[in-house]
């Protein structure tokens, strides 16, 4: 039984290494290799550091991963991980760099570990997530409808530099990149001290979703309560930084497509009733 805990790491690992080494013989490029083992690696730490109960082992793959992708893909190599870059991609026809991110971690991934991307990866939540409301103070609002449109205006600027035929569009791609993200942090802290909730920016402005929530509804990995261990203290919804009822083991409970597995609600349970 206690061996049995350490199976979601080792699997998770697997998962990854299998991206890693199929990318990197058909694509024929040693940095799929590279790039998949390391993000596997660093999740599946996370993993193990919570099964042994470290207080801050998703903070850790949220900076190891996010800093990476951030740091060492986006501003040193230039590559534009936002989603103009994955319409940038998809337009020249070429299955590189975002495309092949957005189909691991945001169109496909998500059908086994749900929006694990949000709570694990996401260089945007990374830093969100150490503002003080990590907990929302107020109810949710009705205004997911805003992430829609900016979806939309993505997919219209970058079909915009293609019908124009502008010239190094991968030059304006970097600058997007830079710019988005200075727009992203800027919105997000501003909407989680407005609202005073960390995840604002995750709840109704972030465009991913549109791509992560329809496949996190048939997630493989998901919270479950065991019914005759819950008491019905309603302290994991309190504690839910997306307002997900966990209680509810049904694929249509409240806000499921929301859940990005941060498992505060499994590590405040005062009867050991999720998992």
């Amino acid at each position: 039984m206690q061996k049995k805990k350490y199976l979601l790491p080792l699997i998770m690992l697997l998962i990854f290494e299998a991206v890693a080494v199929t990318l990197w013989l058909t694509k024929d490029n040693l940095f799929y290799l590279f790039n998949f083992s390391y993000i596997g690696i660093s999740i599946s730490l996370g993993l193990f550091l919570f099964i042994r109960k470290y207080k801050y082992a998703r903070r850790i793959v949220q900076l190891l991963v996010g800093l990476y992708m951030l740091v060492y893909l986006g501003l040193i190599c230039s590559e534009n991980m936002q989603i103009e870059g994955f319409w940038y991609y998809l337009f020249t026809g070429v299955f590189e760099a975002a495309t092949i991110h957005y189909a691991v971690a945001k169109i496909f991934g998500p059908l086994v570990f749900g929006r694990g991307w949000c709570g694990y990866a996401c260089w945007t939540a990374m830093v969100l997530d150490f503002l003080p409301y990590k907990v929302p103070q107020r109810p949710r609002k009705k205004i997911g409808w805003i992430r829609y449109v900016a979806f939309a205006a993505s997919l219209i600027f970058v079909s915009a530099l293609f019908l124009a035929k502008v010239g190094n569009i991968e030059r304006i791609m970097f600058f997007a990149f830079i710019i988005g993200n200075a727009l992203y942090y800027g919105v997000g802290v501003a909407l989680a001290f407005a609202f005073k909730d960390n995840r604002a920016f995750c709840k109704y402005i972030c465009p991913i979703t549109v791509f992560l929530k329809p496949a996190s509804y048939f997630s493989l990995l998901r919270v479950k309560c065991d019914k005759e261990k819950c008491v019905s203290c309603g302290k994991c919804k309190k504690i839910c930084p997306m307002d997900v009822d966990v209680t509810d083991n049904s694929r249509k409970r409240e806000n499921g497509t929301e859940c990005i597995l941060c498992m505060e609600c499994v590590k405040n349970c005062p009867k050991n009733a999720l998992k």
